[in-house]
């Protein structure tokens, strides 16, 4: 059997996941993803199944795959905007993912992204590695309120660790677990309006859908009168548009922009948010610690194991 193996954090993360899929005897194909549709179509139809992270697998790809031995897309990974999934049903393409593995790792991102904000660590990096010595003064995080769009597995340890650092914690989802908000005192929001009123944080933890693209945009931030709000996205970069990031940048309705997640990754080394001094930008990390990494490694190559096996 033949697979094509395209995750980079799976390939350059050392773990037991590398020992799992080399001892079932697949014939592996590796690529530095994430793979184009360009890449993949001349290639796609002599795999049985992929292990991929964000490729393009448009209808066309899945459907040039089922022509030739694609059975199966095992996405390294929870978010499934990537693969067009009304065409893996509809060409007989099974599809799994790793949902809860990287909750804690993307959590412990979210924390870290907004302790460097407040307090300019970035910034202060910088120019101490240049040799300059500028005190610049921050602000703490304690009694700030941070509104979290989204209540699933990473929203719930981003509710846990801010609650237990002090912080009002609002939340709002549209299947809202109201056993979980009651235990950990956490306030519910029944609208994303109500969600952001008065927030000085959101962070960003729902999947990129059709109705959920620019679900943050700028009328919503003006008809709430947000003022200096730090959002924060480590989910996917098109549930907020590029035009209200640099609009309400400019307006002072944001604090700044903390971002995991880009619209085009590798993101193009003249983007016009790369040196903005209140955006902070990393590549797609939040995912990546060894811990997380062997887990969804794991939990992928299972995926494939096990789909063969009761086949």
């Amino acid at each position: 059997m033949r697979i094509l193996l395209t995750t980079t954090s799976f390939q350059d993360t050392r773990g037991s996941h590398h020992a799992l899929l080399n001892e079932q005897g697949y014939d592996i194909d590796r690529l530095s993803g994430p793979a184009t549709e360009e890449l993949l179509l001349p290639i796609i139809s002599k795999y049985d199944a992929v292990i991929c992270g964000d490729d393009d697998y448009t209808e066309k790809v899945i459907k040039t795959g089922a022509n030739g031995n694609l059975k199966l897309i095992s996405k390294y990974g929870v978010g499934l905007d990537r693969i067009d999934l009304n065409a893996a049903k509809k060409y007989g393409v099974f599809v799994t993912n790793c949902p809860g593995v990287n909750t804690r790792s993307v959590a412990e991102h979210v924390l870290a992204l907004v302790l460097c904000f407040y307090r300019k660590i970035h910034l202060e990096f910088n120019i101490t590695i240049s040799g300059g010595w500028e005190r610049i003064t921050g602000h703490e995080i304690y009694k700030k309120t941070i509104a979290i769009l989204g209540l699933g597995g990473v929203g719930r340890d981003v509710a846990k660790i801010f609650k237990a650092l002090g912080l009002n914690v609002k939340v709002y989802d549209a299947y809202l677990d109201e056993d979980f908000v009651l235990l950990n005192k956490l306030k519910p929001c029944s609208s994303i309006e109500e969600l952001i009123k008065d927030a000085d944080i959101l962070t960003l933890h729902i999947p990129l859908k059709k109705q959920t693209e620019g679900i943050i945009n700028i009328d919503l931030l003006r008809n709430q009168n947000v003022k200096d709000l730090l959002i924060v996205n480590t989910a996917r970069a098109g549930l907020i548009k590029f035009e209200t990031i640099e609009t309400a940048l400019n307006e002072g309705i944001m604090a700044g922009y903390c971002t995991d997640v880009m619209y085009e990754e590798p993101m193009p080394p003249q983007h016009p948010l790369k040196d903005l001094p209140n955006v902070l930008i990393t590549p797609h990390i939040g995912s990546r610690t060894f811990q997380s990494v062997e887990r969804q490694g794991k939990m992928a190559v299972e995926n494939v194991i096990n789909f063969f096996k009761a086949k």
